[in-house]
């Protein structure tokens, strides 16, 4: 599928397992931060949405405005960080080396890279609106 040029009808279609949508304010920002800081792939970038890839797994970003008849849109709170509650990991991305590319770029980095008991090596990155993201590797 090539997802620039992919319709969001026959794009939908196709989606399967577990999706993950992410509103934001501002979906360029929010890509930049994702390609600079983890590699991360953007496709389809517009004003209103994104489509993120890293190897198989696909998520999307959506502009608040995309989601003007969704009633979730009113349970985003006014000021951030929006994403209080949720973590996204982002496995097989060396933290170590993400961390010092989001201090380059001036992102909050909430939890340096350190070994946790349950196999991970792993840091937290806040977006510039307060997503959480962890790229996480195996350590031992």
């Amino acid at each position: 599928m090539d997802f620039e040029t992919v319709s969001a009808d026959d794009f939908g279609r196709h989606l399967t397992g577990i999706g993950i949508n992410i509103l934001t304010r501002d979906v360029r920002t929010l890509a930049a931060f994702l390609t600079n800081t983890f590699g991360l792939a953007a496709h389809r970038l517009s004003e209103d949405f994104a489509i993120i890839q890293r190897g198989k797994a696909l998520f999307q970003l959506h502009a608040d405005g995309t989601y003007h008849t969704n009633p979730l849109l009113q349970l985003i709170p006014e000021n951030p960080p929006r994403g209080g509650g949720a973590q996204f990991y982002l496995c097989g991305i060396d933290p170590d080396a993400a961390v010092a590319k989001a201090e380059t770029f001036g992102h909050m980095v909430i939890e340096r890279p350190a070994d946790k008991p349950h196999g991970l090596r792993e840091a937290t990155i806040l977006s510039p609106e307060g997503y959480a993201f962890s790229p996480a590797v195996p350590h031992g």
